[in-house]
């Protein structure tokens, strides 16, 4: 009995082999299948994971929640692909509570809404997530002589990424890798704001609620492009 079962095994394995070899032999023109498919997309036609990802911002017009006048949600895709520091740099700063309660601090009818600054909340302020290589633009080693609030990210401006409608880009000072937490919304009732590419760094879409964008570029504004009625972040949160 001890030999029939040695010999029932053998036969079994032998099967198990010719059908790996098999499976062995197809495999390459099963992944040069899926080669064919966009760098940035699965089967299905959706981004995979770590191409993209997605933010969700709850925005009022008003002085306060309560007392507010309007209320908008917008999705924003970040993409991973094209501007990974970027899109890494602002996720941190969501996942962190950054931009919660802070301001649309500059806006611009037929242009963009900028904000972002959590620190003063003026435009003055702000600063990276994370170590990036870069102080106050200048590339350095090590943060050893760099304070926190001097981290800025690397310029990802050649990416290939354009300034048209419903896209996200990061605000920085006219000097080069001085990008820190400020990005600015382009509304959907614009071109192609060609004078800014190859400068800033375009990072993602706006998905959703890009009308209400267009909205918020229209009210009313100060002679420093500040909104007369605040325009406020309540809370941005990364999502599936």
């Amino acid at each position: 009995m001890l030999h029939k079962w040695r010999f029932f095994r053998t036969n079994d394995t032998m099967r198990f082999q010719v059908l790996f070899m098999a499976f062995v032999m197809l495999l390459p023109g099963c992944l040069g299948g899926l080669q064919e498919l966009p760098s940035n997309q699965d089967e299905s036609g959706n981004s995979g994971e770590g191409v993209s990802s997605n933010i969700s911002m709850e925005i009022f017009h008003g002085e306060s929640l309560e007392n507010s006048t309007a209320n908008f949600t917008i999705r924003i895709m970040l993409d991973h692909s094209a501007a990974p520091i970027h899109a890494e740099n602002m996720q941190k700063h969501v996942l962190a509570g950054n931009y919660n309660m802070t301001h649309f601090h500059r806006i611009i009818d037929n242009f963009m809404i900028q904000g972002g600054d959590f620190e003063n909340h003026d435009g003055t302020g702000g600063y990276a997530a994370d170590w990036y290589g870069f102080c106050n633009g200048q590339e350095m080693s090590t943060q050893t002589n760099c304070a926190e609030n001097a981290w800025t990210i690397p310029d990802e401006a050649d990416n290939g990424l354009q300034h048209f409608s419903c896209m996200i880009s990061m605000a920085k000072t006219s000097n080069a890798n001085t990008g820190g937490s400020q990005f600015f919304l382009m509304p959907d009732d614009i071109n192609h704001h060609s004078h800014l590419d190859g400068v800033h760094t375009v990072f993602g879409e706006i998905t959703e609620g890009c009308e209400h964008v267009t909205t918020l570029s229209e009210v009313q504004t100060q002679s420093s492009d500040r909104p007369v009625v605040p325009v406020v972040i309540l809370s941005a949160t990364v999502i599936e």
